[in-house]
């Protein structure tokens, strides 16, 4: 990146620009084509302010409840087939402080079904802690899964996530179908779930190829400038392929346009249902 900045400080073409948000954009296009890295994005932003990320606001429990229904959509489909939507991975945190009501209204009327659905193809972001959650609940609760691991380059740390041994409510098991809807705006956490699952032989994918995001993103100022460059500064390493599903994203098992994934799904786990029948 230091290669491209000095690279481009010296071409007469580029600070003939006057439009600093063109001039971002041509920035953005410059640094992608030199470390092949569709992340990495510059922008002008004069009005923009860095500051840490705020601690969880103190807010009573039933307006985080409303909070977070307003982001899943829960249905119970033909042939008991659960649907449901996230939009938002929640972490550890949270999960802890609204748990009983995420059971009462989610977790309890999609236990009960013969198979799962799971829709990502709107999922943009999410927390890092929320991946053993979710993954833990397709799992046995022994042994424990390593499922991935995460190097964090501002802290130069490794963080190892595992499977959790318990977990409020019960397991959704590892015998009843379980598909992934995906589509090319499934960003971040959900990309790091779904591909847990799909190398954990869990999960079906369904959908198109994902984003290739990363699990962490920072924004740092240029000197002194209204420019910010955004990076990812962590990665993603599965311990089942040693790979990361940064930059080239999740590929599906069933490739099929976003809209008609939920449709495909159906017909996956109808399809699977009707085998034994078949087979006899």
């Amino acid at each position: 990146m230091e290669e491209a900045i000095d690279a481009a400080s010296s071409n007469t073409e580029i600070l003939s620009i006057s439009d600093p948000a063109m001039l971002a954009n041509v920035l953005t296009d410059g640094v992608k084509k030199t470390i092949s890295d569709s992340r990495v994005k510059v922008t002008y932003e004069p009005d923009l302010v860095l500051a840490a990320p705020p601690a969880m606001p103190d807010i009573p429990l039933e307006h985080l409840a409303a909070m977070i229904k307003g982001t899943v959509k829960v249905e119970i489909l033909e042939g008991n087939i659960g649907y449901l939507k996230i939009q938002h991975i929640i972490g550890e945190e949270m999960a802890q402080k609204v748990g009983p009501l995420l059971l009462e209204y989610i977790w309890d009327k999609i236990l009960p079904t013969s198979a799962m659905i799971l829709d990502f193809r709107s999922t943009v972001t999410g927390e890092l802690s929320g991946i053993p959650y979710i993954v833990s609940y397709f799992t046995d609760p022994e042994p424990l899964i390593h499922i991935d691991s995460v190097y964090d380059r501002t802290a130069d740390l490794t963080i190892e996530l595992w499977s959790m041994p318990t977990l409020l409510g019960k397991r959704y098991g590892t015998s009843k179908p379980l598909i992934i809807l995906t589509s090319k705006d499934t960003l971040g956490i959900a990309e790091d779930v779904a591909y847990c699952l799909k190398n954990l032989k869990r999960a079906t994918i369904v959908g198109e190829n994902t984003a290739g995001g990363t699990v962490k993103m920072n924004k740092m100022k240029v000197g002194d400038t209204d420019f910010y460059v955004t990076v990812p500064v962590a990665k993603s390493i599965n311990p089942i392929t040693g790979k990361s599903w940064e930059i080239s994203g999740v590929a599906p098992d069933v490739d099929v346009a976003a809209e008609d994934a939920l449709d495909a799904a159906i017909a996956i786990i109808k399809l699977r249902a009707e085998i034994p029948a078949l087979a006899q």
